[in-house]
């Protein structure tokens, strides 16, 4: 007999040598030893599959203390969410699709949940807490993709004798003076983890502060 929890573990196991993009249900099925047949009976596609693994994996993803202040709320959710993620990267691939929270379990949505309270908390509307966890949503799964494509690929940025080489050539300078001028630099500076500082001004400085101005309320938070 196979069990789904077999057949979770083996999809694992194909996803981190292969890549989700290639794992099938043929060769799941092939990995396991049985037929199709006996893989549709417990789940109904690929896609079934891979959002399976993804509820099992964010019910591990770790809760942490929520501060009073609704802000520091938001922040520490995304974190969270974030964290929990960027240990598992192909995740945030698949769920770059908007609609992907009705197939989320409850462990992760508590997370939404609490992004979402914590900006009507913070003297927004429900309508415009929508469109802010979205905002967040987006730059946390790009931050994501975006350090994990560099570390598989060999970008240009990480080498910095060959910036060097290019901004640095003859008209270099001239052409693109602050590019020339950090070149040497770009990698180490560009593999930052910034992403908690960068969230913090991104719901600070622009989210917020644009929602509670276009709803008309004063905004009593950091300036």
């Amino acid at each position: 007999m196979t069990s789904r929890k077999q057949i979770l573990a083996t999809a694992r196991a194909l996803i981190d040598e292969y890549g989700w993009e290639k794992v099938t249900i043929r060769r799941l099925a092939s990995e396991l030893g049985v037929g199709t047949g006996t893989l549709y009976s417990h789940v109904r596609d690929k896609d079934d599959l891979l959002f399976l693994l993804i509820h099992e994996y964010a019910e591990q993803i770790p809760h942490p203390d929520l501060p009073s202040d609704p802000r520091e709320r938001i922040i520490t959710a995304a974190v969270a969410i974030h964290d929990g993620l960027a240990a598992w990267p192909w995740a945030a691939e698949v769920l770059t699709t908007d609609g992907f929270i009705a197939r989320l379990g409850d462990s992760f949505l508590s997370l939404v949940e609490t992004i979402l309270a914590g900006v009507v908390d913070a003297g927004c509307t429900p309508e415009q807490s929508v469109r802010i966890f979205r905002s967040i949503w987006y730059y946390t799964v790009g931050e994501i993709l975006v350090r994990t494509h560099t570390r598989h690929r060999e970008m240009d940025e990480q080498d910095p004798a060959r910036l060097n080489a290019y901004f640095g050539n003859t008209d270099g300078p001239a052409r693109l003076p602050q590019l020339a001028a950090i070149a040497d630099r770009w990698g180490a500076l560009a593999g930052q983890d910034t992403f908690a500082q960068g969230l913090r001004a991104f719901v600070d400085g622009g989210l917020l502060a644009q929602a509670l101005e276009a709803s008309g309320t004063p905004d009593s938070g950091p300036s």
